[in-house]
């Protein structure tokens, strides 16, 4: 078996590349369906039963991360990223084909199951055959799937929805996941490990159990996506309501910031190469989130509009820049025989998070206003800041 210093580097990007794309078409299936909301109404579809629908396939990804990451802990990453695609693509082939919307929910629901498994084993991938010094950039650059994925949603599905039905808007992703998966056949080998006796024991331990660091990251990772949920949900809805922007003028500046966002995630795993540390970037970046969201609602209170605009690109950037930084730290540390599981556990949390912030804030919103709840994401991430390990890097 080939080992890391032995690929050339044309191949070990081409499979960040392929583990891109499959991470992509995996956020198209799962942030993308929600996009079908004012194509199901029109057709005579309740609010209530249409977004039960289109929230099955986050449902389904829920419910199975840990699963999926206990998977490639076993069988390894190449056959997940086939397997998970070619699920999504049945899944997404028979939705487009149902008229019951009973099997459409339960097919939406399959479909993010298998939109569950890219998670874990695309990053493993990138661990495995990127060395220390430049995980962090290609894990930088593997987090850019979820917002390219979400801005091919949004242009995609609303697009083919109503020029040619839900049905074709559902093979977008379905089809995505189709190439996802021809492609990780073709292209990804499993990264090296020992295998059976000559694993190291230490390396076979479960990481979980005589030491709190993995725990630590993941809470800190819940803690810090509440403010960039706060942003990503609220942003578009604050600049037209408080602030009085059309919602074109709204929407050009949210898309703006999630491409400076992606940018900012790469640039926080260059940064973590470059220092030789995960933990210290993660630190500072929790810092600036409590500072930038702090600011945030002082502006949005005050009404200093000319402040508060440039502040909610600049937390837009700031909040989602842990991520990967995280992401990376929990692989490393899990190493190769739990990395799997460990990322599960991580995508868990922050999907229950990021689920329970828009009727808690919202509820705070109409209750008190957007600075309160911009006030009380910067409260969760100082509750993140003394989390953070100091030795795990």
């Amino acid at each position: 078996m080939a080992t890391v210093t032995q690929i050339d580097e044309v191949r070990r990007w081409s499979m960040l590349g392929l583990g891109v794309f499959a991470q992509a078409s995996s956020a198209v299936f799962i942030h993308g369906v929600p996009f079908l909301l004012p194509a199901l109404t029109d057709r005579g579809m309740p609010l209530a039963t249409a977004g039960l629908l289109v929230a099955m396939p986050t449902v389904g990804l829920v419910c199975t991360l840990i699963a999926w990451g206990y998977l490639v802990d076993r069988i390894g990453e190449r056959k997940v990223l086939i397997g998970g695609p070619l699920l999504m693509l049945a899944a997404g082939c028979a939705a487009a084909t149902t008229t019951d919307d009973i099997a459409l929910g339960a097919l939406l629901f399959l479909g993010g199951v298998g939109a569950a498994s890219t998670n874990g084993a695309s990053g493993r991938v990138i661990v495995g055959w990127f060395p220390p010094h430049r995980r962090g950039l290609a894990m930088g650059i593997r987090q850019t799937a979820q917002p390219l994925g979400v801005g091919v949603g949004a242009l995609a599905i609303p697009a083919v929805a109503a020029a040619h039905g839900v049905p074709a808007a559902i093979l977008v992703p379905a089809l995505m996941a189709g190439v996802a998966a021809v492609g990780c056949l073709a292209g990804i080998v499993d990264p090296p490990r020992p295998a059976g006796s000559a694993a190291d024991p230490a390396l076979r331990a479960n990481p979980y159990r005589d030491d709190a660091t993995l725990w630590r990251i993941h809470l800190v990772s819940v803690l810090l996506v509440v403010p960039q949920g706060t942003v990503w949900t609220f942003a578009l809805l604050w600049l037209h309501r408080d602030i009085g922007w059309s919602l074109a003028a709204a929407g050009a500046l949210v898309t703006v910031t999630q491409i400076l966002g992606a940018l900012g995630r790469i640039g926080a795993g260059a940064w973590s190469d470059r220092v030789g540390s995960r933990m210290g970037p993660l630190r500072t970046v929790a810092v600036a989130a409590v500072l930038s969201m702090a600011a945030l609602a002082l502006t949005a209170w005050t009404e200093w509009w000319w402040a508060a605009i440039p502040l909610l690109i600049a937390t837009s950037v700031i909040t989602v820049s842990d991520n990967g930084l995280a992401f990376t730290a929990v692989a490393e540390i899990a190493g190769p025989y739990w990395s799997g599981r460990g990322l599960g556990i991580q995508n868990t949390g922050q999907n229950l998070a990021m689920a329970a912030v828009p009727p808690v804030f919202g509820a705070l919103i109409t209750a008190s206003g957007f600075p309160a709840a911009f006030l009380l994401a910067a409260v969760t991430a100082v509750a993140a800041v003394p989390l953070v390990p100091r030795d795990a890097d």
